[in-house]
């Protein structure tokens, strides 16, 4: 399976500068740039080693995981950017959720201009339209508590794959690996069963990464012990998530049952499934692939693996933050731009001209976002393609609730 149709992508949901310390936009800035590091290796590397046809160490390490840990972290944004433990009331969380619309469509419409850009053969999928549809599904949640968060979250992760794999066959197969304002128009129904469903990163099942962000947004993020737990819990969900698949697959023998849905009933075919997972879904046929955690499969166990890993990666930053902030800059710098730089990778990532060298491409790229991050955030603050977003969410939210809107101090 090719790397081609593998990409985790961005977007950060800036918080109010006045609400969480530094320290702590600085863990998870750190984190993100992390994730765009993690993107970027997906993107630019390849897959597979060619004379063993083994996943390389970038595909073990990134596949999947990039795309939960950036939803997980814009869930943390949204609730700084809706009062962050003291949550928005009455017209003030009215603006937030109309400052989240807006936020919403403006990255939507990005990445439905770089689908122009992009070959219907594409070497990336443009995940920005995708995260319009989950800020746009987050919206209803923004007043919610922590705890009814996660088990909203929880609901999701069940939930939606289940769905996936009910109405897959029954729902119209989308047009185009990456969206454009041409296919909302002409084939809506394929598109929003993409978006939520069928595609790449279905906004149903990531869900689950939003809302748990959310959740974390609420506490108190500047406690060690929550920074501690992150950590535990995270890596206990892991583990608990490749252990039970394991278990169900080759102790219960769950694995004979895949068997019979892939063609030829070939071995071969099911373990390059649950390594690479497949461009057109996981087969419907037998409910045994819901134990899967095959990267991109977007079933609970594959969702509790890349959710585990995401807590304790945030966990780690916020701890390391407290004593070596001020050395994790050229990753909050990249991290906290996310959003400009995965739009100009993807625009460069369209002309195709990494495959020869993917090594020097790789490497040429994260030199340069990182030294422009962190000129950039020196001399001008934000990034220019999140300044731009941020001046039209507010914008919008004072036009619509007028002067009631300043956020709520933590």
């Amino acid at each position: 399976m090719s790397d081609r149709h593998r990409t985790e992508a961005p977007d950060r949901a800036t918080p109010p500068e006045d609400s969480p310390t530094r320290g702590r936009l600085v863990a998870i800035d750190a984190a993100r740039g992390l994730a765009l590091i993690g993107l970027t290796a997906i993107h630019f590397l390849p897959a597979s080693d060619e004379e063993t046809h083994e996943p390389t160490w970038s595909w073990i390490l990134f596949a999947g995981d990039s795309a939960a840990l950036f939803a997980l972290l814009a869930g943390v944004g949204l609730a700084f950017g809706s009062g962050g433990r003291t949550r928005r009331q009455g017209q003030s969380m009215t603006a937030a959720r109309v400052g989240v619309a807006v936020r919403a469509l403006l990255i939507a419409a990005v990445g439905m201009s770089i689908g122009y850009l992009m070959p219907k053969d594409p070497p990336a999928v443009n995940i920005l339209v995708y995260y319009g549809v989950f800020f746009l599904l987050t919206i209803p949640f923004l007043h919610l508590r922590p705890v009814t968060l996660v088990m909203c979250a929880m609901l999701f992760g069940v939930v939606a794959p289940v769905l996936m794999q009910i109405l897959r066959g029954r729902l119209p197969e989308f047009t185009a690996y990456n969206p454009t304002f041409n296919d909302v128009v002409t084939v809506p129904g394929a598109t929003a069963a993409q978006l939520l469903l069928t595609g790449t990163y279905p906004a149903l099942p990531y869900m689950t990464y939003l809302l748990t962000g959310l959740a974390l947004g609420r506490l108190n993020l500047r406690n060690v012990q929550v920074q501690t737990l992150l950590v535990v819990v995270g890596a206990g969900l892991a583990a608990f998530a490749y252990l039970s698949s394991y278990v169900l697959l080759y102790v219960a023998e769950g694995y004979h049952q895949l068997l019979p849905s892939v063609p030829e009933q070939s071995e071969e075919v099911v373990d390059e499934i649950l390594v690479w997972g497949t461009d057109e879904g996981l087969p419907t046929s037998t409910g045994w692939w819901l134990a899967v955690t095959t990267p991109h499969a977007n079933m609970p166990l594959a969702i509790a693996w890349s959710l585990g890993i995401g807590l304790a990666v945030l966990g780690t930053f916020l701890l390391l933050a407290r004593t070596i902030g001020p050395w994790l800059l050229p990753l909050s710098a990249m991290g906290a731009m996310t959003l400009t730089l995965y739009s100009v990778q993807l625009v460069l990532l369209s002309f195709e001209l990494h495959y020869d060298q993917p090594e020097i491409w790789f490497l040429a790229y994260l030199l340069l976002a990182a030294l422009f991050a962190v000129g950039w955030q020196r001399a001008f603050g934000q990034g220019p393609l999140e300044r731009l977003v941020s001046m039209a969410a507010k914008g919008a939210g004072r036009a619509v609730v007028g002067d009631g809107t300043r956020p709520a101090l933590h």
